[in-house]
């Protein structure tokens, strides 16, 4: 599936909840599926800066797409993660590069984040585009 038709799913599956609780409880039961990262990558060389918890994010290329796995201290934070993982991961790096990920807009996480969080969520996006950079710059034939 292409990430504008993953956006698309995740868009609707918000619309179905009409107050904020029953999102954000959404968010945390997503936590609980994120595709968790190997143990030997939580270090301080995976962990992404700017967040208000303690997030490890780690990257491989397989196939020509990324493949992204994480791991958060903070429940709401493992599904915000989990969010873009399901939305970035098994994708080409120039998707990833390009990508606007309208669906946080549309389904208004961003406005619905403290600012520490919203940080956090910013500071995320921008280390797995670094990666998906990394390794279309790697792999030019």
């Amino acid at each position: 599936m292409d990430i504008n038709e993953i956006e698309k799913n995740i868009i609707t599956e918000f619309s179905f909840f009409e107050d904020w609780m029953d999102k954000y409880n959404y968010i945390i039961e997503l936590g609980k599926s994120l595709p968790l990262i190997d143990p030997k990558y939580k270090t301080e060389q995976y962990l992404i800066t700017g967040c208000q918890s303690q997030v490890w994010l780690h990257a491989e290329y397989k196939d020509g797409k990324v493949i992204y796995t994480a791991d958060s201290d903070a429940v709401i934070t493992k599904g915000i993660i989990n969010l873009l993982i399901r939305v970035l991961s098994n994708q080409t790096p120039e998707a990833i590069i390009n990508t606007q990920l309208t669906y946080i807009d549309e389904i208004g996480l961003k406005d619905h984040l403290s600012p520490t969080r919203s940080n956090g969520l910013a500071s995320m996006i921008k280390q797995m585009k670094m990666y998906a950079l990394a390794f279309q710059i790697k792999n030019k034939p």
